[in-house]
């Protein structure tokens, strides 16, 4: 019984998962501080409010505080921005100039159903599974 939960544990997919909560919690502290430190007082030195949670307004004796869903607003629209422009960005850009263009590369061709990149003596795409002529 151990030792099935010692191969459940060192599977692959439980190391990736750990690694993936690990290093999506520093990314959340990173982009946080972004946004906290940098972003939000920018923007607030350009509009002149560095906090909406003030602003309200009344219908009969009710009063509406839409000023922190306005908070909460700006706060996703920085985060997902600063993920995009500091993160994702860059990334694709990596992983784009790392990748062999497939017109020089001679040891592949693209699948015909799915346009995969495959082995050019594959005979069935690992992707789709469409067998393809050699």
């Amino acid at each position: 019984m151990i030792r099935e939960f010692k191969q459940f544990l060192l599977r692959g997919s439980v190391v990736d998962l750990a690694v993936g909560v690990v290093i999506g919690a520093a990314f959340n502290t990173l982009i946080n501080a972004l946004v906290a430190d940098l972003l939000t007082p920018l923007l607030a030195a350009l509009v002149h409010a560095p906090n909406f949670s003030q602003l309200s307004f009344t219908i009969g004796d009710n009063v509406i505080l839409y000023g922190n869903v306005l908070n909460a607003l700006v706060t996703f629209l920085l985060v997902a921005s600063a993920l995009f422009f500091f993160v994702v960005k860059p990334m694709n850009l990596l992983i784009s100039r790392s990748r062999k263009d497939p017109a020089i590369d001679p040891t592949t061709r693209k699948c015909p159903e799915c346009l995969s990149e495959i082995p050019r003596d594959a005979r069935r795409c690992a992707f789709c599974t469409t067998i393809v002529s050699a």
